[in-house]
């Protein structure tokens, strides 16, 4: 098989809307055809090229620099690019950021309200809120950088953090908070010392509340 051959079967296999990464690409066909990864970054931008100038992948479409995408036509036009797909592995996959602020609240059943913002608590974010009018999304940086270990950790801190800021409507949110915690098999022990190093008083305050509601928590 042929590099352009490789490339364009590669194109054809995705789904539609799904980003296409050219720089995955590469890495794949660095992988099958045992080459270096700069001959193949140069080979799969020259074949997707042709593949655009010469009109032999009709539904390929260009989002920005490196990132392509296939489209198909649906009863409302040309379908666009997954922004939610792009959102997870610019700011979230694998494990370098999880959502945060007032939705993640809604999301967990503490307040009714559906905030317009969309926060995520990012790697990916240097020393302060910013706002992505591209994607459509706000990110900050975590409290400490995020992993795996500790994602499901600091997300439920934030929560816990927000409850004094936010419209919390619901009626035992402490309940719910410990409910979240026992069923993400997250560690009180763990919690605590994240919240003292990390946030604030009035955190480990309302996480010392929100243990007192499950003895099972200890």
């Amino acid at each position: 098989m042929t590099y352009a051959a490789y490339i364009k079967d590669y194109i054809g296999k995705q789904v539609p809307g799904d980003p296409i990464y050219t720089e995955r690409i590469a890495g794949d066909m660095a992988a099958a055809f045992g080459l270096p990864e700069k001959k193949a970054a140069a080979a799969v931008a020259v074949a997707v090229k042709r593949l655009m100038d010469g009109g032999k992948a009709p539904d390929l479409r260009c989002y920005q620099k490196g990132i392509y995408f296939r489209t198909v036509i649906t009863p409302f036009g040309e379908m666009g690019i997954n922004k939610e797909k792009l959102i997870a592995s610019k700011y979230l996959l694998p494990d370098k950021g999880y959502e945060t602020g007032l939705r993640l609240l809604h999301h967990m059943g503490l307040t009714t309200q559906m905030p317009a913002e969309y926060l995520l608590a990012t790697n990916a974010a240097r020393d302060c809120v910013r706002y992505d009018e591209k994607l459509g999304v706000s990110i900050c940086p975590p409290k400490v950088p995020v992993s795996a270990e500790n994602k499901a950790y600091l997300q439920t801190l934030d929560a816990l953090d927000l409850l004094e800021k936010a419209p919390v409507d619901a009626e035992n949110p402490y309940e719910l908070l410990a409910d979240h915690i026992r069923s993400n098999g997250l560690k009180y022990e763990t919690l605590l010392y994240l919240a003292d190093k990390y946030y604030n008083r009035k955190t480990i305050l309302q996480l010392a509340h929100t243990a007192g509601r499950k003895e099972e928590l200890f």
